[in-house]
């Protein structure tokens, strides 16, 4: 066992129903196994375990390890493709780079970089939109393995629109993704996500063969985009006779506790109801809104139709993996909403990038720093006089330290990372 000392905060209840933020100074976490076993004043668990070690994280903050909602694999080298709307961004910047998925040399090295980079940025869950070829995704769980990182994706399926060599059939798309999950569904950390590109690339026929996978993988989710774009929404409605996004999902039964949908930037009531009464989760991307222009995210509409929310990153729309960005970004999209968007605190953002996310991955072991919870886990510690260490310093209290945290944080100021209490390695 191991005893870690410092300063530990997290949301185990949701602050958008009454929960608080959960803040111990000079506190001990005692860890069995990876498994957080005993929480308390850390003078308690030194005098009750005193044979034990002791890791010394003061002089910085432990958060629990980020949960990524929507990220995509393929697209990390093309993160910074400015001045396009969804579609337009799509074919030029985003699908030639998944097009290269296709050489699994190249693959392997997107895969290694992509599970580095989370890291890097304290994320040690995420529900990874995948790429559109076997070989690839064997790549991206296998780097995953490798790190350590609790990942759920899928090969990503399309059969219209699209440029051909990123289409496949009803009949091919079922056998490889079967495949790649007995390869890859509960090996490890990793698990499987079911996951059309989104219905504008998806015939019926399509959409009801992952109907059949979900049915044919215990376990796996279900991930794909809905109403992000303006022009987006439109076609999809010409192409389903005038059905709303949510509904082309949801006529395959695809919608339920187990469905992540990314953006839903325009939504209406009626599609709001829909994911409410089912238990999906929308994952909220806010530097990729900005950057695309796609809108502001009606968050107080989703919550007063009981819709679960958590943040994604969205990388290479998004602008990083830093999901301490994201929560920034989702705190000016709110405020640009003025009375008709939903202040936030850090205690929200905290929630959003953590037990959130936990919570719509179905990783219930994670998320927050509870005893009989996994030690996944990140140290903040910046670098002596820098601004965040500046400000850290001069803040009135712990809840206003971490405000500034999620303003002035970076990747660079994330010291430490464990995963089942094993520290990761650069």
């Amino acid at each position: 066992m191991t005893i870690f000392r410092g300063t530990f905060i997290d949301t185990p209840e949701n602050p958008f129903t009454g929960g608080a933020l959960r803040v111990d100074t000079d506190a001990g976490l005692l860890v069995d196994d990876g498994v957080i076993v005993a929480r308390g004043p850390f003078l308690d668990i030194r005098r009750a375990h005193p044979a034990e070690p002791v890791v010394d994280l003061t002089g910085g903050v432990v958060l629990p390890g980020f949960v990524d909602s929507h990220v995509h694999f393929p697209q990390i080298r093309a993160v910074g493709g400015l001045g396009l709307p969804l579609l337009e961004w799509l074919d030029k910047y985003a699908l030639p780079e998944e097009a290269r998925m296709a050489d699994a040399v190249y693959a392997a090295g997107v895969a290694r970089e992509f599970v580095r980079g989370l890291a890097a940025a304290g994320t040690t869950s995420a529900l990874v939109f995948g790429a559109h070829y076997s070989d690839a995704m064997d790549a991206l769980f296998g780097a995953a393995s490798e790190v350590g990182l609790r990942i759920t994706s899928g090969l990503v399926l399309s059969d219209r629109l699209l440029r051909p060599d990123l289409l496949t059939t009803p009949v091919r798309a079922y056998a490889e993704s079967l495949a790649l999950a007995n390869r890859w569904h509960g090996t490890g950390r990793n698990r499987y996500a079911v996951t059309p590109r989104f219905s504008l690339s998806c015939t019926d026929e399509l959409l009801a063969t992952c109907r059949e996978l979900m049915e044919a993988i215990p376990g796996a989710l279900f991930t794909s985009h809905v109403n992000e774009n303006e022009a987006e929404i439109a076609t999809v409605a010409d192409l389903f006779g005038g059905a709303d996004y949510v509904t082309t999902y949801d006529r395959h039964s695809l919608v339920d506790r187990r469905t992540v949908l990314a953006h839903n930037v325009h939504p209406t009531d009626v599609e709001l109801k829909l994911l409410g009464v089912s238990g999906a989760t929308v994952a909220h991307c806010p530097t990729s809104n900005a950057a695309l222009g796609s809108g502001l995210f009606p968050l107080h509409r989703h919550l007063q139709h009981g819709v679960r929310v958590a943040l994604g990153s969205d990388v290479g729309a998004g602008t990083g993996f830093s999901l301490l960005k994201e929560g920034l970004q989702a705190y000016f999209c709110q405020q640009l909403l003025a009375d008709q968007g939903r202040p936030l605190t850090a205690a929200h953002l905290l929630y959003l990038a953590t037990t959130a996310g936990a919570e719509a991955l179905n990783l219930p072991e994670v998320g927050h720093l509870s005893p009989g919870q996994a030690f996944d886990a990140q140290l903040i510690r910046p670098a002596a006089d820098s601004p965040l260490a500046v400000s850290i310093t001069h803040a009135e209290d712990t809840e206003e330290a971490l405000a500034r945290i999620f303003t002035l944080g970076t990747p660079g100021d994330v010291q430490a990372v464990w995963i089942n209490g094993a520290l990761l390695t650069p």
